[in-house]
């Protein structure tokens, strides 16, 4: 047991010392408890704040809220649960339970428990911390299962069996790998051990539930600790089978393929230290994705895999419904999987204007996000080879900027729209309005014309009468 002080930490928070009053008030013991004491410690933003209280947590949350002035609690009753905002905290009760479970589901059967029945139940020992608002011992920390300990040793354990705490809740498998990527620490042997025994018990985890928490892992400073440790775990075969099929390497006669999985972990460390955005980073995890289905051996060149871009994107709508994801992401995330190889192979010093114009309208406004994913994608451990791969980019990226100032390809679309086409060719709205309109921004892309209205126009008249036909 630490006989450590955060009086002085508390007491910056004002309204603690309310509740702690509220405390001494109705006779409860009362602690700041889990995320917030951890954070406390390893010195992140904290915005969240669970209070654990030995008895009633709901009726405990109402008198607090009653002297701050909050009138919109949250309760639920079942849980033995209250929350509410004040000051920018999101702010949690709970009333100390013990909990027991049915093998089939994760909601557990809860009881009312004792602060050590309530302690013993949480995930992992960085999250059993706590710390008293009580008025004997107000900023006392209390490490009943040598949490502190694990957090200066950067290591992810449970206060019980993990097998227990595993079969109990399978999402804490997950969440174990979630916090050893958000904080960078290393995870139990005995934790990997359990996590691997009781991987299929994650079928039983509602799709939304993983879906988070896997989100969480790509959302974290490096994705590929938490993606190694599912990987290594076998716990990717039951998740997301197609990121675990990345994984293998072969070798016939002299030609050598890179592990697709490994490759793609450095692809995503890469990109994360240049975005936040979870999606362009989901757009990486997904970028060789049909590598193994497509995957071939050519005697003379060695290992390819032709055509993995397009069945990459393909792939994907299966993907985002099995997964439950937002479906107005699918778009932008196939458009990235698709186009993926398209800027290497523009860097040709022979390229035409209409190759760039094509891939610039193709792009559109996520053009700069595809080459981030390009650039992330250069793994190479040689200095020259990395060089050389981002001196193409950058003269891709040259060419495309010649050509857009030169072309006015901002939001491209036909300048002769469908409305003057219909007037024009004394049409309805129809399948040959579009074809007239494609053939036009064809010809712009091409080269033929220019992009405006006049020579659009004149183009118009004079391909016009053979779609009439």
């Amino acid at each position: 047991m630490t006989s450590l002080n955060f009086k002085n930490e508390i007491e910056q928070i004002k309204f603690l010392r309310t509740f702690s009053e509220v405390a001494e008030k109705t006779g409860k013991q009362l602690f700041v408890v889990g995320g917030f004491v951890r954070d406390l410690i390893l010195k992140r933003k904290i915005n969240e704040i669970d209070l654990l209280v030995v008895g009633n947590g709901p009726d405990f949350a109402s008198l607090s809220a009653k002297e701050l002035g909050i009138k919109n609690v949250t309760v639920f009753r079942n849980f033995g649960t209250a929350h509410f905002i004040y000051d920018d905290f999101e702010i949690e009760f709970v009333g100390a339970r013990k909990e027991s479970y049915d093998r089939q589901s994760r909601k557990p059967v809860i009881e009312d428990g004792t602060f050590e029945d309530d302690i013993k139940r949480r995930d992992f020992t960085i999250n059993t911390l706590t710390i008293s608002l009580n008025t004997g011992d107000f900023g006392n920390l209390i490490d009943i299962y040598n949490g502190l300990s694990d957090i200066k040793n950067k290591i992810i354990r449970t206060p019980l069996d993990p097998l227990i705490t595993f079969n109990d809740d399978p999402l804490r498998i997950l969440r174990a790998f979630r916090f050893a990527s958000q904080l960078q620490f290393d995870v139990d042997e005995s934790v990997m051990s359990a996590a691997k025994q009781m991987k299929e018990r994650l079928k039983i985890v509602s799709q939304e539930r993983i879906t988070d928490e896997f989100f969480k892992i790509l959302s974290s400073p490096k994705p590929s600790v938490g993606l190694k440790l599912l990987f290594f775990s076998e716990v990717m075969e039951v998740i997301f089978p197609e990121i675990a099929n990345l994984a293998g390497v072969e070798q016939r006669q002299d030609h050598h393929h890179k592990d697709v999985f490994f490759h793609t972990c450095q692809v995503i460390d890469n990109i994360s230290d240049n975005t936040e955005n979870v999606w362009l980073r989901f757009a990486a995890l997904m970028h060789d994705i049909a590598k193994p289905p497509t995957k071939k051996f050519n005697e003379e060149i060695g290992w390819t895999f032709h055509g993995h871009e397009e069945l990459g994107a393909r792939m994907m709508k299966k993907i985002f419904h099995r997964m439950k994801l937002p479906l107005h992401q699918l778009e932008y995330v196939q458009k990235l999987v698709r186009l993926h190889l398209r800027p290497i192979a523009l860097a040709n010093e022979e390229v035409t204007d209409s190759a760039i114009r094509r891939f610039v309208v193709n792009a559109g406004e996520d053009l700069e996000d595809l080459i981030t994913l390009c650039r992330a994608d250069i793994t190479s451990k040689n200095p020259q080879k990395v060089e050389k791969y981002l001196g193409n980019y950058e003269r891709v990226m040259q060419k495309v900027r010649d050509v857009k100032e030169r072309d006015q390809l901002r939001e491209f679309q036909s300048p002769v729209r469908g409305e003057a086409i219909m007037q024009i060719c004394n049409l309805k709205p129809s399948r040959k309005v579009g074809e007239i309109k494609t053939a036009i921004e064809e010809a712009i892309l091409d080269g033929k014309i220019g992009n405006n209205y006049e020579e659009a126009y004149e183009y118009l008249m004079k391909i016009k009468d053979q779609f009439l036909l």
